[in-house]
């Protein structure tokens, strides 16, 4: 069961990434930026997260806004092994784990976003609350192929070894997979939640700073189990019961800098959040045993890090008319440098490259329309994908509207998806096994969202 225990140990359960955004970093809160994805170069009370020194050119007096977004979102893996747990002249070319699909299912409730803001003159001061990092929860019914596949490899090779040392023991039979039962699950549950306040200040007319700072709160847990029982005809006795319940929490702040440029209809605004260092701390309340030097990720009251990485941002906005404006953007998170759980960092080819681009129309006094697209590219590796941990590349697009209900009141709706690229991981080895396998890594997401910005 080495092997297994093990995987155990690698069982880092990175719950959904259900928000747009980079591998531990949402980037939407505001429904505008749903509909339009660009919003780095706004002037709106957005701009307490996306362009904090753009409020110095916002309304003045107070602004106020609510937003809520319900997503979903599918995470699924399809193992494929060739000749999975043969054994030349005893059980020779058993395809019992072939072309298998473990479908995740990642949810969250609805999800709230708080931000507020007052200018006077040229300064302005602006807080945002909401969910900075992840938020969701995911959950496999059947367990993941990982934790599957070395039960059963292990079973094998443990009867295998029993009925070779004494092979007359009528009750050292090797077990196969159509001997046996397994039950398995996995799920995890993952929030960074953040409280942001900014200070604006206009330095030129058409010259803007802004600094900040951001306090995050990490709340996530990681829990599965593995059970195998024999058929009634082999003996129903219990042959593996293994499980894992670990709750993570922990503290990190972030300062944000900020400038705009703004001078007639062309608007340039950079952002800079430095890294965050988040170290949880385990609440462990059952753990395998045998893991050794490997539990280290989840002994109740060792520290595990899930770093924020730092983020550069840099948009240009331009107003080809007083009703239509367009944003171009692009994002850099620096996901090397910010420390995950076993130094996976060192396993991605780069760091989370995003442009993003967006257009947005005054039909009238009244309504409002835009839509907007993003490109995500990860820099992923075989290395990092893990069945408990994955990722995607993706596009996703948005679309949406606005109402003025009243010259205070505005209405925001959206609807956003992300159009994800499967990743396909060769193995050589497929894990307890000596023959080859592949997973294909495949991500659906879908978010609607609702909110209300207030002027007073």
């Amino acid at each position: 069961m080495k092997r297994l225990l093990f995987a155990f140990s690698l069982f880092m359960a990175h719950s959904a990434m259900m928000m747009a955004g980079g591998l531990m970093t949402n980037t939407n809160y505001h429904i505008a930026f749903d509909r339009m994805f660009a919003r780095g170069a706004t002037f709106e009370i957005d701009a307490a997260y996306s362009n904090p020194a753009g409020l110095a050119w916002g309304h003045d007096g107070w602004q106020l806004s609510l937003n809520f977004q319900k997503p979903w979102q599918r995470r699924d893996i399809e193992a494929t092994v060739l000749n999975y747990l043969s054994y030349p002249g005893l059980y020779d070319g058993y395809n019992g784990f072939q072309d298998t699909k473990f479908k995740g299912v990642a949810s969250a409730p609805i999800v709230p976003a708080l931000f507020a803001s007052y200018k006077k003159d040229r300064w302005a001061i602006s807080t945002m609350i909401g969910i900075v990092g992840s938020g969701g929860f995911v959950k496999y019914d059947e367990g993941i192929p990982m934790f599957n596949a070395l039960t059963m490899g292990a079973i094998f090779q443990q009867s295998l070894a029993a009925r070779q040392a004494n092979p007359f023991n009528p009750n050292n039979i090797i077990l196969t997979p159509d001997m046996y039962t397994i039950d398995s699950e996995v799920k995890g549950k993952q929030y960074i939640y953040g409280a942001q306040l900014n200070f604006t200040y206009r330095l030129l007319d058409c010259l803007s700073a802004a600094v900040g700072v951001r306090a995050n709160y990490y709340d996530g847990y990681s829990k599965a189990f593995v059970k195998a029982t024999t058929l009634p005809q082999t003996g129903s006795r219990e042959l593996t019961n293994m499980e894992l319940d670990c709750v993570q929490r922990g503290w990190g702040f972030a300062p944000i800098l900020s400038l705009d440029f703004h001078e007639g209809p062309v608007t340039i605004a950079m952002r800079y959040e430095f890294r965050t260092k988040i170290n949880t701390k385990n609440e462990t309340s059952k753990l395998p045993e045998g893991l050794g030097d490997l539990a280290a990720s989840y002994v109740d009251s060792n520290h595990v890090r899930y770093d924020m990485p730092a983020l550069l941002t840099v948009a240009a906005g331009y107003e080809f008319t007083p009703r239509l404006r367009a944003a171009l953007e692009y994002h850099f998170f620096d996901d090397k440098n910010a420390k995950m759980a076993n130094d996976r960092q060192l396993e991605l080819k780069h760091g989370t490259h995003e442009i993003l681009a967006g257009i947005e129309y005054d039909i009238d006094d009244r309504f409002t329309i835009s839509c907007g697209g993003q490109r995500t590219d990860y820099g992923l590796s075989d290395e990092y994908q893990q069945n408990t941990s994955f990722a995607c590349d993706s596009y996703s697009l948005g679309l949406g509207g606005a109402v003025n209900l009243t010259d205070q009141l505005r209405l925001n709706v959206s609807y956003f998806c992300s159009l994800y690229s499967d990743y396909k991981k060769e193995m050589p080895s497929y894990y307890a096994t000596p023959y080859p396998g592949t997973e294909v890594y495949s991500r659906t997401n879908h978010v609607i969202g609702i909110g209300v910005d207030y002027k007073f």
